[in-house]
């Protein structure tokens, strides 16, 4: 099983909601990579979205976009990611690890090479913001190998295209709480869940993760009450984007999350089993 697959079901037996967090590798220094991700875990992180770092984020705001220039500055890509993967899994085998951006350093990588390298790495899943369900037989070479394919979904999804994501992802469906790019300071909760609520009739056994919008313990909370995830990007990669050393950008990110899962473990269960 798929170590996703195994998150997403502990978390399900026991009650509780997972905390994903986003940060992009090589920032603020590619020497962060390994521990960064070693102190997320730490500070109860359930699964770790690593951003690959591209010059045309499309998705992504300000804040992650400066963080790609600043890593792409420094020389990261696929191969130092992988190797901060394989790195990471020497001492963690068990979190698991997505894989998010863009189809361009992939492509260049080469399909089949991407696929066997990151595998072998220990990366359970990737997340292609700009390879749509329709171009999926172009990165099939990725699922033959195991890794999980991550589909988002937004407000703006008709039903039709819905129902053809619901069908197609693994591991769980990543739900954009807004039309719009990543970073922005607005949350409307009543029409997010609805939809989640909505996803999860069509597809009871698909975890449904909700990000944008998502910046502290309070908003995470409130996320929680409906979702089996939350994603928390932009907010996280600011607090630690001026970071001097990797001591320093551990102890942000341990100081960031921790408050956020301690707030989310107060919760009483929801569906405990």
């Amino acid at each position: 099983m798929n170590r996703i697959d195994r998150c997403f079901a502990a978390l399900r037996a026991a009650g509780r909601c997972g905390l994903i967090p986003f940060i992009t590798a090589g920032d603020p220094s590619p020497a962060d990579i390994v521990p960064l991700m070693h102190a997320l875990v730490a500070a109860g992180a359930d699964l770790i979205e690593l951003g690959v770092p591209f010059s045309d984020p499309m998705a992504d705001g300000p804040v992650i976009q400066h963080a790609s220039e600043r890593a792409l500055a420094k020389g990261v890509g696929l191969r130092q990611i992988l190797d901060g993967v394989a790195q990471f899994r020497t001492s963690n085998d068990a979190t698991p690890i997505v894989l998010m951006g863009y189809l361009n350093p992939i492509e260049i990588h080469g399909y089949e090479k991407f696929a066997e390298e990151a595998i072998v790495a220990g990366v359970d899943g990737v997340l292609l913001v700009d390879c749509p369900l329709e171009e999926s037989a172009v990165i099939a070479p990725l699922a033959d190998a195991g890794l999980h394919r991550i589909f988002l979904a937004a407000p703006t999804t008709s039903e039709t295209r819905l129902a053809g994501l619901t069908q197609a992802a693994r591991g769980f469906l990543y739900y954009v709480s807004f039309a719009g790019v990543t970073g922005a300071d607005r949350l409307d909760l009543a029409p997010v869940r609805a939809r989640v609520a909505a996803i999860k009739a069509r597809s009871p056994a698909l975890p449904v993760a909700v990000g944008f919008g998502v910046r502290d313990a309070a908003s995470a909370v409130a996320i929680a009450e409906f979702a089996d995830a939350v994603v928390i990007g932009s907010a996280l990669v600011a607090y630690l984007a001026d970071a001097p050393d990797a001591r320093i950008a551990c102890d942000r990110a341990r100081e960031f999350l921790s408050p956020i899962r301690t707030a989310l473990d107060a919760r009483a269960p929801r569906h405990a089993v």
